[in-house]
């Protein structure tokens, strides 16, 4: 069986510092991030999303955390077709624009080659201390199975190579009756690792919780199973505690993943208070 390493997606959500998780000794960001690499092994970073990351920021979290911790990085917004913050991009770059909000098309091609340029490179310090796991790339809930979208996929792993770039659809059609096998045969054509889910279901964003590793490298995200799903408010959203039934029922789904790949990265997205650090301590304490 390959490795497993479990975490949680952010370790600096306002309601997880509310909720009494982190012990009042960790009062600075440095100490924090320093209490969290040592509860776990891997941590996702949200934060990129919403605005791309400056190298002296990935600089610092390699420096404040144990060799061997891995940080996967979640894709800026504008990189995988989501509306994006005019505010977000970077300020010699962004458009004169009336829109709050713009798309890959309304940026001239060469501003759009440079946020790309920018985004990677700003990872440069943790690729250099070991310490970057994969690029997670989400796409929004209208991207669906299409041929140019598949294109893009490949865009995408040619433009990080050689990082790791992993794929979460929240559009059905891509599992859908015979596209799940054209998917997954597709995803292990063209070595591009699939991100599993666990999510609520009857979503026009649902996908399945379908277990298949399709590289070396295995994704699960716990979205966990709110019915307000829908809900704009993200405590809400994602507001859900796993039991310890569930996790236990998971235990062996993971480990059956884990021998299909080399390392299996796990992480607990249920993040309102300290559900998804609770959930994930569990989970390491079910697979042992």
């Amino acid at each position: 069986m390959g490795e497993i390493r479990v975490g949680t997606a952010s370790w600096t959500d306002k309601t997880l510092l509310e909720s009494g998780w982190y012990p009042q000794t960790a009062n600075t960001p440095e100490k924090r991030l320093g209490y969290y690499a040592k509860q776990f092994p891997i941590v996702e970073v949200d934060a990129t999303y919403y605005g791309p990351p400056a190298e002296q920021t990935t600089k610092l979290w390699a420096e404040r955390t144990p060799d061997g911790f891995t940080f996967n990085i979640k894709a800026f917004s504008m990189l995988t077709g989501h509306p994006t913050k005019v505010s977000a991009i970077y300020k010699d770059l962004r458009p004169e624009t009336d829109k709050k909000n713009v798309y890959p098309g309304d940026l001239p091609p060469q501003t759009y080659e440079e946020i790309w340029t920018r985004f990677l490179s700003a990872l440069d310090p943790l690729v250099e201390a070991g310490k970057l796991g994969a690029l997670l790339f989400q796409f929004p809930p209208w991207w669906g199975i299409r041929r140019d979208n598949k294109d893009y996929l490949r865009e995408v792993a040619a433009r990080c190579r050689p990082l790791r770039p992993v794929f979460e659809f929240r559009n059905a059609s891509w599992f859908d009756g015979d596209n799940a096998e054209e998917t997954l045969e597709f995803l292990r054509r063209h070595e591009l690792p699939l991100v599993c889910v666990d999510m609520p279901q009857g979503h026009k964003s649902s996908v399945p919780p379908l277990m298949a590793a399709t590289t070396d490298l295995a994704v699960v995200r716990f979205h966990g199973h709110s019915d307000k799903w829908t809900s704009k408010d993200i405590h809400e959203k994602f507001g859900y505690l796993y039991s310890e039934k569930e996790l236990r029922e998971w235990a062996p789904k993971l480990r059956a993943l884990a021998d299909e790949a080399k390392q299996t990265h796990v992480l607990m997205n249920n993040c309102a208070g300290d559900y998804a650090q609770r959930n994930a301590t569990q989970l390491i304490e079910l697979l042992g």
